[in-house]
C-alpha cells in the first residue's frame, strides 16, 4: 500500500490511486434512459462492486466502461488515458463464460495472448500459470463440454488474467454455478486481489456477495441509473475469509444495504 508522511514524519496509509473514473456517464436506448449523469471512481488495486436492482445499468455501465459501449454523453478514463473502445488495459469476463468450444483449456487461456501475437512457447508457458492459479491443474487438454460450469468459469477467468490487463470487468461471473462452487469462488477472488494487485470492478445482484469480496460498493438506483450511495466496509478487509460472514460488521452492512435497495424491489 502507498504511504505518506505526516508533519512529524509518521508514515500512514495514503488514498488509493484512481485506476479508473467514469465522469458524468448518460446512456439512453431509444427512449429508454438507462444511466444519466453517473459519477464513479474505482480505486487502483480494490474491487469495487456494482450493486442494485435488477434493470439498473449495472452491466451497461461495466460495457460502457470497457469500450464496449458507447456513452450517450459523458467520458470514462482509465489511468488517465480516455476510453474510445476496448483496449489492452481491460479484460471482460462474462456471466457466460464466452469460451471457444473448439479449443481445449490451454488454448482457451491462451487465446488473449495469441491475438496479441505472443510466441506459442510464452503465451502457453502464460496461459499454465493461471490454469494452476485457478486450481485447473491436469485440465489443459480439456474442451469446455468436458467441465462443469464452475470449471469453465475458471478457465474465463484465468483467460482474463493471462493478458495481465490492469483492470478486470466482472458482469456477474458466479451467477451460474451452485452456492458451493460460488463460495468457493468468492474466497478465491479475495486472494486474486490481494496477489494481482489489479482493478475489478464486479457486477453482482447479491448483497451478501458484494459486501463479501468488496473494498467498496456502489448502490445504483433504478434507471435512470445514478449511484445512490457508496459503501466501504474497511474492517472486514484484514479479517480471515472464514470470519467475514460471522463479524457484526458484515451483518450491519448487509442490513444496511437491504434497508436502501428494499423500497426499489418489486
Amino acid at each position: 500500500m502507498d504511504t505518506r508522511q505526516t508533519r512529524n514524519g509518521a508514515e500512514v496509509a495514503a488514498a488509493p490511486l484512481t485506476a479508473v473514473s467514469a465522469r458524468n456517464i448518460s446512456k439512453t436506448y431509444g427512449e429508454v434512459e438507462a444511466l444519466r449523469n453517473l459519477t464513479l471512481e474505482f480505486p487502483h488495486g480494490q474491487l469495487t462492486s456494482l450493486l442494485g436492482p435488477s434493470g439498473c445499468g449495472k452491466t451497461t455501465l461495466l460495457k460502457i466502461i470497457a469500450g464496449l459501449l458507447e456513452p450517450t454523453s459523458g467520458e470514462v478514463e482509465v489511468n488517465g488515458r480516455p476510453v474510445t473502445g476496448p483496449g489492452p488495459d481491460r479484460a471482460f469476463v462474462f456471466q457466460d463464460f464466452a469460451l471457444l468450444p473448439w479449443a481445449n483449456v490451454l488454448r482457451n487461456v491462451a487465446f488473449g495472448l495469441e491475438l496479441r501475437g505472443v510466441g506459442v512457447s510464452e503465451r502457453e508457458g502464460i496461459a499454465e500459470k493461471y490454469i494452476r492459479n485457478v486450481g485447473l491443474a491436469g485440465f489443459e487438454k480439456s474442451y469446455p463440454h468436458e467441465l462443469s460450469g464452475g470449471m469453465r468459469q475458471r478457465v474465463g477467468l484465468a483467460r482474463a488474467l493471462a493478458v495481465d490487463s490492469e483492470v478486470l470487468l466482472m458482469d456477474e461471473p458466479f451467477s451460474a454455478v451452485d452456492e458451493q462452487t460460488r463460495r468457493k469462488f468468492q474466497e478465491d477472488l479475495l486472494d486474486l486481489v490481494a496477489e494481482e494487485n489489479k482493478t475489478f470492478l464486479f457486477v453482482t445482484h447479491s448483497i451478501e456477495e458484494a459486501v463479501y469480496v468488496s473494498d467498496q460498493i456502489a448502490i445504483l438506483l433504478p434507471r435512470p441509473s445514478r449511484v445512490s450511495e457508496i459503501i466501504r466496509p474497511k474492517g472486514l478487509r484484514n479479517k480471515d475469509v472464514a470470519d467475514i460472514r460471522r463479524d457484526p460488521e458484515y451483518l450491519d452492512i448487509v442490513d444496511q444495504i437491504w434497508a436502501s435497495l428494499r423500497n426499489y424491489v418489486e
